[in-house]
């Protein structure tokens, strides 16, 4: 969230395009001079501003583009791009593993697949090697949920006109996020926590530049018929 006064809008120092700050990374200075990433917009000192992808992170890195914005000879660390993503990798995962502890998260095929049937939904999570049998049978049983609620409110729209379906992250990463072993499926139930979850997941996947997230399932498929993946496009 921007400080209280902040504009809600900066100009990217690499592309010259005005952008909402939550589409930004926002960088300063530290004592020694060293270009750090500040990714909650909340530390000391002038900032600079660069669109939110690793792409033009690594291009402001190679046109020098720190060293003149900051007026100055500033240290810039070769690993800064993947600094960048492990950091908003962690923040996700963070909230992952607060959204379990909130009641929001389901975990293991079976619970999913019941999670499907009767609750409310903000999103599907699968590991990334998840197999596709498993995927492909949540997908039809939320395509099935999204038939009966139109058939049951007939005229009226489903719940969500689609689901977001997440998948990127290991399955050891979900591990370690949720505290327990073999996470490869889980439910999202719906709840603050879980949304958070989601807005950074959506960042980390717009800075890797997999800007096909979220894969939502249209209420317009048929059961059985494969949502389109498009997290790892």
């Amino acid at each position: 969230m921007p400080r209280k006064n902040e504009p809600t809008t900066r100009l990217c120092a690499v592309t010259r395009e005005t952008r909402p700050v939550s589409e930004l990374i926002r960088f300063v200075c530290d004592p020694d001079g060293h270009v750090v990433p500040d990714l909650k917009r909340q530390l000391p000192g002038r900032g600079m501003w660069v669109t939110a992808s690793r792409e033009t992170v690594e291009t402001a890195i190679k046109r020098k583009a720190f060293g003149r914005a900051f007026e100055g000879s500033v240290t810039v660390d070769a690993g800064l791009p993947e600094l960048i993503e492990r950091l908003l990798t962690e923040a996700a995962l963070g909230t992952f593993g607060l959204a379990r502890k909130a009641g929001s998260v389901l975990t293991g095929f079976a619970k999913v697949e019941a999670a499907i049937a009767k609750e409310q939904l903000a999103g599907l999570v699968h590991a990334s090697e998840a197999g596709e049998d498993g995927v492909l049978k949540l997908a039809a049983a939320l395509s099935r949920r999204n038939r009966q609620g139109r058939d049951a409110n007939p005229g009226h729209a489903s719940e969500k006109s689609g689901i977001p379906v997440i998948r990127s992250f290991s399955g050891a990463q979900l591990d370690v996020a949720l505290g327990r072993s073999n996470v490869i499926h889980a439910a999202l139930l719906a709840g603050r926590a879980s949304d958070i979850f989601i807005e950074r997941v959506i960042a980390l996947d717009r800075y890797r530049g997999t800007s096909g997230f979220p894969a939502a399932l249209n209420d317009g498929q048929a059961s059985g018929d494969a949502p389109q993946d498009t997290t790892g496009s």
